[in-house]
């Protein structure tokens, strides 16, 4: 039952729940108030003591509108609703005495700080703040903590509002961060000094009101006013996280999250935030040919015409789509190679994904439906690993009371589990609630029996999201980019066009055309080198694994004569004299949006009809899970300095674990 109350801010007579907060309830009357601690998806500290307001006829002080509830205002003497003042002298006075203390320790050192120029502290100093200080005593000083090598601490700056503390216990999990002393001696610290071993820990930049923690590979690089700021998508994992990408002139300076509460909320993983120097590394910018056994530096219309020329000759073609390609390219791939006689495959990793069953390889559950589960059963799957974004979620389902049961390979979640067991045979023994949602890794179907366990996973409650780890793998399904043969159908071909696909070992013998952005695995195997956009330099759908189609857009150009992954297909069909039939990304688009419907959905998720697998025999092994390493993922990751450093330390810390 709703317990609704009516309540009078600034003359103004609204109507919300009596569990709102009195700064929730403001927000709800479009009234802004100034806040430094409070932030909603973190619980509430009420230490900043900047959100104070007059509650008229309650004690004769201001009031925390963070901490005080709806309900526990008091009527009028004739009942009346309470009323509450935002912007009366007493709050204005208020507020100012919280600054001056706020600033008395602040090193006001804006010119030289990477959080001038977006800080909050600015903000409400020019609001609120004087421009003298009545303190006269040395400021306060205290020293910098090593928290690894993502985010650089100027911790004179803090002013103790503890969200870094609450984001790394609730949300990621860890317990390396807290406050310790007392009145002018305390301060945040990490526990015995320790680096924070987290890969959601960079959101605590954004969090962070002041310039304490701020970004170290971003550090002194460039000014918000000097960034052109792109909203886009992301690609490191599957779950299709909202970003913003700032570029100056031709080069991605960093990536921050997106508000999206159906899909990451305002989280995105370190891999996510931090890859972006990958994208200026190891890049293929012209087109290249193998003679000789070397590869050498081509022009555009030679390569194109060596590509036509061999796959016009094939006895049998095949195109293999990778992880990262967006949905357009995929749809041209499958066009061109089908039309020449020949077979795609985007199950590149081998998953026994069932072709045309929506249900099937992506599910019938919404990222959001976890929010409220009473039981989550994880299958072969390490969502910590796989998609710490959505792992934070399943966290947050725990915190409620939600029962997490794990069959497959035992690991830290950041949460408690009840370990059902490690293969098959603990997923035939599975006695599920009513209602619980079940989570397939790629990991459970990757091997010979992936098949019977979907059809198992499906039947345990009818309510299941497979978690993929490749980006492009559920749009690439919905154009139906498959085979029956699957790969071992593409490993007869004597031609293969790769578009893309990096993590895959591709035999002697067959001449393999290259097209992609990095110089990896790929590339070292082609024949013909054609360079691609990466992700942030061309428009694309992107599905992502709930199977909810959303749209990146460019943030900045492929270096040299790299071009978007859709043109370099169409230019070729030309080549070939079977022309594809559109010259505009808008065409192709409405090619593809004729060809399946739901991708115009954009931003929502479509209904999937339930179509039950016929089951099979489960095999006897224990579930592997599908990421080895989290930070080595794909071929922009792989070109990063950083993540190549990240997962030393990750590597060297689990070897420490390993020898305790």
């Amino acid at each position: 039952m709703t317990d609704l109350r009516k309540i009078i801010i600034d003359g103004n007579e609204i109507e919300v729940e009596g569990a709102m907060t009195l700064i929730q309830a403001c927000e709800e009357a479009g009234i802004e108030v100034p806040r430094f601690c409070y932030h909603e998806r973190l619980s509430i500290a009420g230490n900043c003591r900047m959100c104070l307001v007059e509650v008229v006829g309650g004690p004769p002080k201001p009031a925390a509108s963070c901490a005080m509830q709806v309900r526990d205002l008091r009527p009028g003497p004739e009942g009346q609703p309470p009323v509450v003042k935002t912007n009366s002298p007493m709050v204005k006075k208020a507020r100012e005495g919280v600054m001056e203390f706020l600033l008395i320790n602040h090193p006001l050192d804006c010119p030289i700080c990477d959080q001038g120029g977006e800080c909050d502290l600015q903000d409400q100093a020019m609001a609120y703040g004087v421009d003298f200080s009545r303190f006269r005593e040395p400021k306060r000083a205290v020293d910098d903590l090593n928290l690894g090598p993502l985010v650089e601490t100027h911790m004179t700056r803090c002013i103790s509002c503890t969200r870094c503390v609450r984001f790394t216990t609730e949300v990621a999990g860890i317990t390396q961060m807290g406050q310790t002393g007392r009145g002018e001696d305390s301060e945040i610290t990490a526990y015995l000094g320790e680096t924070l071993d987290s890969n959601l820990q960079g959101n605590i930049i954004d969090l962070c009101p002041v310039g304490a923690l701020v970004s170290k590979p971003y550090a002194f690089t460039a000014r918000p006013w000097e960034l052109t700021k792109t909203e886009t998508i992301d690609v490191m994992d599957a779950l299709g996280s909202n970003i913003r990408v700032d570029t100056k002139g031709r080069e991605v300076m960093r990536i921050l999250p997106r508000n999206n509460d159906g899909v990451n909320e305002e989280w995105i993983s370190d891999k996510t935030r931090f890859v972006w120097d990958g994208l200026r590394r190891q890049r293929l910018d012209r087109p290249y040919i193998r003679e000789n056994g070397k590869l050498r530096p081509a022009t555009w219309p030679e390569a194109l015409g060596v590509a036509a020329e061999r796959i016009g000759a094939a006895s049998k073609l095949a195109g293999i789509v990778g992880d990262l390609v967006p949905v357009e390219a995929a749809f041209a791939l499958k066009q061109l190679v089908e039309g020449q006689g020949g077979i795609v495959e985007c199950r590149t990793d081998g998953a026994r994904l069932p072709a045309g069953n929506r249900s099937g390889y992506v599910g019938n559950v919404a990222i959001e439906d976890i929010d409220s589960a009473k039981q989550i059963i994880l299958i072969g799957t390490n969502p910590r690993d796989e998609a710490p974004v959505l792992n934070a979620r399943i966290r947050k389902a725990w915190i409620k009371g939600a029962e997490v049961v794990v069959v497959g390979a035992a690991a830290d979640l950041t949460y408690d589990v009840t370990h059902a067991g490690t293969g098959r045979a603990a997923l035939s023994k599975l006695k599920p609630q009513d209602g619980a949602i079940v989570i397939v890794g790629q990991g459970a179907l990757r091997e010979a029996d992936g098949a019977a366990v979907l059809a198992a996973a499906q039947a345990l409650t009818g309510r299941m999201l497979v978690l993929h780890t490749a980006a492009s793998r559920v749009g690439a399904m919905d154009v139906d980019a498959t085979n029956a043969g699957g790969m071992d159908a593409v490993s007869e071909a004597d031609v293969i066009y790769n578009l893309g696909a990096d993590e895959v070992e591709i035999g002697e013998g067959a001449f393999v055309i290259y097209q992609g952005s990095h110089g990896d695995r790929g590339a070292h195997r082609a024949d013909v080198i054609l360079p691609g956009a990466a992700y942030p330099e061309e428009q694309g759908l992107f599905v992502n694994t709930e199977g909810r189609p959303q749209l990146a857009l460019r943030a900045g150009f492929a270096p040299g004569e790299a071009k978007e992954n859709w043109a370099i297909l169409r230019a070729l069909s030309g080549e070939l004299d079977a022309t594809q039939p559109w010259d505009s990304l808008a065409q192709l688009r409405q090619a593809l949006v004729a060809a399946v419907p739901h991708l115009a959905q954009i931003d929502e998720v479509p209904e999937n009809d339930w179509q039950p697998l016929p089951g099979d025999k489960l095999g006897d092994a224990d579930f592997r899970n599908a990421i080895g390493d989290f930070y080595l993922t794909n071929p922009i990751a792989r070109a990063s300095a950083l993540m190549a450093e990240l997962s030393a330390n990750a590597r060297a810390r689990n070897m420490g674990l390993a020898a305790e």
